[in-house]
């Protein structure tokens, strides 16, 4: 028989009756707060067409890459998920027969955050009171087909019911922004905006990029051969970009490195990498080069400039080579800041307006470098714990290593970091329960007094991440 599926009212706070009864007053002042979520990949075409989403599988397993490395990584293929191949090769069809995949191997997310997350969404979305398994399979996918045939489970009637104030997509700056641009024009009121990535044709190391700098010249009306024509077209698109609401910029580099180089110097670098002669070196000082390029320009533009350094991205080359990028293969890269932010950081790191948003996978960068930085260069913010890290013991550690030297308020609250759309109010709530569980065990230990409990708890929920984007 089926087991049960509870959500129980004090999940993630403390085994401590005091702290949990702390925990309980802080939650119900944040619980229903709109959601700021200021990064995120969902598409931004489900909100543009507003059609209903197709079915289960499509909505929940194949655009989330937590849900299938984890399958992946117990021996079942990609291509029985129904994960499309790079070059058309055939793949699973039966969206029922991968469903069933997913609810026979539903007991290996077992104490993961993807559990937590994909429970919250049956029953709260969906209403289901038996936890997902084989015998309940069929169920689960016939009623949440059915219900995404209905109206009230179209994008946009999801996302005012998830209380969605602001979401933000990330895009190429080879993208024309067209499905923004038609919500912008709608009469939906709901706020989708995008980030400028221009990793495409920042890193000599993503594939295409001599075409992508040549379509970016294009693009632009810029002579992309030479590398002023080429920063010129990084203007345009950013102020093309901002023109459209967006408020941010991402760069997910490989490293936090940083450099200030010559002009004759990244002239020649810029030709070596336009013409696919770069070595990895060369490659890496050409992005630590421009990620200052990049901090100059959100100094002119004013726009918020983040970086998701340190992750191995598509560390599996025959996943990647069969399957294409963000398939659940990156892995955490030891990461330096102090010495690797260096050359930006004397440059701009006083710079008044300026705002550098960092992230990292390598937690034991937080006390002993990013706290340091962010409690000292009024330019820093430190980003929610990340990808591997954005879990409850994940969010414990960053408050833990960060608050002491950095405080509260060199931080920027929560983003959800998401192409899953249905997770999205159940990971701003896993981190409203953890952040209350937090400040609760300061206001039990005498460290923070009740009433600022509550207002700490309403800027880690919602302010911090307004403020800090500009939105």
């Amino acid at each position: 028989m089926a087991k049960k599926l509870v959500l129980h009212p004090d999940r993630l706070f403390s085994a401590d009756e005091k702290q949990r009864g702390v925990a309980r007053q802080l939650y119900e002042t944040v619980r229903a707060l709109p959601i700021i979520s200021p990064h995120g990949h969902t598409d931004p075409s489900w909100f543009s067409g507003n059609a209903p989403f197709e079915n289960a599988t499509e909505l929940l397993i194949k655009p989330d890459h937590y849900v299938f490395r984890m399958l992946y990584s117990q021996g079942i293929a990609l291509e029985d998920l129904g994960i499309a191949c790079v070059d058309g090769s055939a793949v699973e069809q039966d969206c029922r027969k991968i469903w069933h995949l997913l609810a026979g191997n539903y007991h290996l997310y077992r104490g993961t955050p993807s559990r937590l997350w994909l429970d919250t969404v049956f029953a709260e979305v969906f209403g289901f009171e038996q936890v997902l398994c084989a015998e309940t399979a069929d169920h689960y996918y016939d009623t949440i087909n059915a219900a995404l045939a209905t109206d009230a489970f179209r994008p946009r009637a999801l996302f005012e019911r998830f209380n969605i104030e602001l979401l933000s997509t990330t895009e190429s700056p080879l993208s024309d922004l067209a499905h923004h641009k038609a919500i912008a024009a709608s009469s939906w009121r709901g706020r989708v905006i995008s980030a400028y990535r221009p990793d495409p044709v920042v890193d000599p190391e993503f594939e295409g990029f001599a075409d992508a700098v040549r379509q970016f010249g294009a693009l632009t009306g810029e002579d992309t051969s030479t590398f002023q024509g080429y920063l010129r077209a990084h203007r345009l698109r950013r102020a093309y970009f901002k023109e459209t609401g967006v408020t941010s910029t991402d760069h997910g580099h490989p490293t936090a490195r940083t450099a200030e180089l010559p002009a004759a110097e990244i002239d020649a670098l810029f030709t070596l990498a336009l013409n696919g002669q770069a070595s990895p070196e060369q490659a890496e000082l050409f992005r630590a080069h421009m990620l200052t390029e990049m901090a100059a320009m959100s100094i002119e533009d004013g726009l918020v400039m983040q970086l998701h350094p340190g992750s191995s991205r598509n560390h599996n080359a025959q996943v990647f080579q069969r399957f294409g990028r963000d398939k659940g293969a990156d892995i955490p890269l030891q990461t330096s800041y102090v010495e690797q932010l260096k050359p930006l950081l004397d440059k701009y790191g006083n710079t008044p307006g300026f705002t550098l948003i960092l992230f990292t996978l390598d937690e034991t960068s937080y006390s002993r470098e990013l706290a340091p930085l962010a409690g000292h260069y009024p330019c820093l913010r430190l980003g929610p714990p990340w990808w591997f890290h954005d879990s409850p013991e994940g969010m414990r550690r960053f408050r833990q290593q960060t608050t002491e030297t950095a405080g509260f308020y060199n931080t920027v609250g929560f983003n959800d970091d998401t192409r899953a759309f249905l997770s999205i109010p159940a990971r701003h709530d896993v981190a409203r329960r953890m952040d209350c569980n937090w400040l609760a065990e300061l206001v039990c230990d005498h460290r923070l007094d009740m009433d600022e409990a509550g207002e700490l708890a309403v800027e880690l929920s919602y302010s911090l991440a307004k403020q800090a984007y500009k939105l």
